[in-house]
């Protein structure tokens, strides 16, 4: 056990006054001392205009999937499978690549609206009608790691705050007791923590991760949750104690931010022990709603978890959670395998939390976002692989307002290049943001003598995708 902490010159602490639940009261006095001074980075903030969302799940399949081969049909592709591309390819490329590959998958309609989609994602094909695709992505990185970060940050050159906190600094928690930032089993490679971090933003916006990529979503848990030896009696005398100590120390510290948000970080981990755990606990969900996530199968189980922690989470008010499919979709070679493989682990899981979120309501206003780290080349790396390509790939938005059962823009014939519609990475943060009620030039933070935001001095709504 710690030694009791030493006591600053002469003052005197009634221990007796800190016991049960003397860390709930010293919870509710920090957060009232932070809303006092006007500096409770977690207090709800009013959004610039109406919001279409109030959340976001961030479904992040890392590695980068085939936009050929999973929602960007290209029939000419097939035609031409083993031909030289009848264009230039780009001027600098990741790797070297040969002829044209065809997708060793079949597509076929889906919907009232119609969408193309492969075979490998039979279940997300059944909700397409519910989908908002944007096919001409494009982004300005083509290794992971530069890629992740602009993914995740709006840059890829410098640390940058995470789109999760931007989203938390701009409208606050709904709820006191969970992170508003969630990363559930994150990549520990490629930015590692850079990818929701908080950088210069107040530190109480960090993600809070969740495992990570190597720990199974069955084990994962949050970090130092629990003490390994104090019960709750006596971390409650503990940490009460602490908290009066660091409350005189800041009544004389206004501006000291990383105090308090080490204060508002005790608040919620006391908070957190509680509802955390419960959260987490997917042992009351029945068998039917485990089964439509696929939590019933091997291959589908991990994934299936995350989904539906991500929906225990936001139906309880955390403001941004993310998924994180890793490290898997980095088909260099044997894409057939790696691809089919991939596919079976997260189509149940994403198709059940899609139309779960649609039964209980809250589709309404969650947006959930399927994004990897850039598309795959419409020709051959090796004999049967293909190299990274950010120039043109697909990602699909859900819920929160968007356009249900639409496709918006569209890359060359063969797949390579967007072309109609362009959409950068800088575009989607702005519409993302929007969609939240908040407006991507209006939302800043004054560091190092200039304003930042997530998009810096680019970025523009796609209002074509919203509703």
């Amino acid at each position: 056990m710690n030694p009791i902490p030493q006591q600053p010159d002469d003052r005197a602490f009634d221990r007796r006054a800190v016991r049960v639940p003397a860390v709930a009261r010293a919870a509710d006095r920090v957060l009232a001392h932070l809303a006092a001074s006007g500096d409770d980075p977690l207090a709800p903030k009013a959004p610039h205009h109406r919001p279409r969302a109030r959340r976001i799940i961030v479904l992040f399949m890392h590695g980068g999937p085939s936009q050929v081969d999973t929602f960007d049909h290209k029939p000419l592709l097939t035609r031409d499978d083993g031909k030289p591309l009848p264009f230039n390819k780009p001027r600098v490329t990741f790797a070297e690549t040969g002829n044209l590959l065809g997708s060793p998958w079949r597509f076929a309609q889906h919907g009232e609206c119609g969408a193309w989609v492969s075979s490998l994602f039979p279940h997300v094909a059944t909700q397409v009608d519910r989908l908002c695709f944007v096919k001409s992505m494009h982004g300005s990185n083509d290794a992971h790691g530069g890629a992740l970060l602009k993914i995740h940050t709006g840059s890829d050159t410098f640390v940058r705050p995470s789109l999760g906190s931007w989203i938390v600094f701009g409208l606050g928690t709904e709820n006191r007791s969970l992170p508003g930032h969630v990363t559930i089993c994150p990549t520990l490679g490629h930015g590692g923590v850079q990818n929701w971090s908080a950088a210069f933003l107040p530190g109480a916006t960090q993600g809070v991760p969740i495992g990570n990529a190597s720990i199974p979503a069955a084990r994962a848990e949050f970090s130092h949750l629990k003490h390994p030896s104090l019960g709750r009696e006596e971390q409650a005398e503990w940490l009460g104690l602490l908290a009066a100590m660091n409350e005189e120390h800041l009544a004389a510290r206004d501006d000291d931010r990383e105090l308090k948000a080490r204060l508002e970080t005790y608040a919620l981990a006391f908070r957190m022990q509680d509802q955390a755990p419960e959260t987490m606990d997917l042992d009351g969900e029945s068998a039917a709603t485990k089964k439509l996530y696929g939590i019933d199968e091997a291959l589908s189980e991990n994934f299936g978890r995350q989904c539906l922690m991500a929906r225990r989470f936001v139906e309880r008010g955390v403001r941004f959670v993310q998924c994180t499919h890793s490290y898997k979709w980095d088909q260099h070679e044997n894409l057939r395998n790696g691809h089919e493989t991939n596919a079976r682990e997260v189509d149940r899981p994403i198709a059940g939390l899609v139309a779960d979120l649609a039964a209980r309501g809250l589709l309404e206003d969650t947006l959930v976002l399927w994004i990897g780290d850039f598309g795959r080349t419409p020709v051959a790396q090796g004999k049967d692989g293909r190299d990274h390509n950010p120039h043109g790939w697909t990602i699909w938005m859900a819920g929160g307002g968007v356009k249900a059962g639409h496709s918006h823009g569209a890359t060359d014939e063969y797949g390579y290049y967007a072309t109609l519609d362009k959409v950068h990475v800088h575009d989607l943060h702005a519409t993302i943001l929007w969609a939240l009620g908040l407006d991507h030039e209006r939302l800043t933070w004054r560091y190092a003598g200039r304003d930042f935001r997530l998009t810096d001095v680019a970025g523009r709504v796609v209002q074509a995708v919203l509703a």
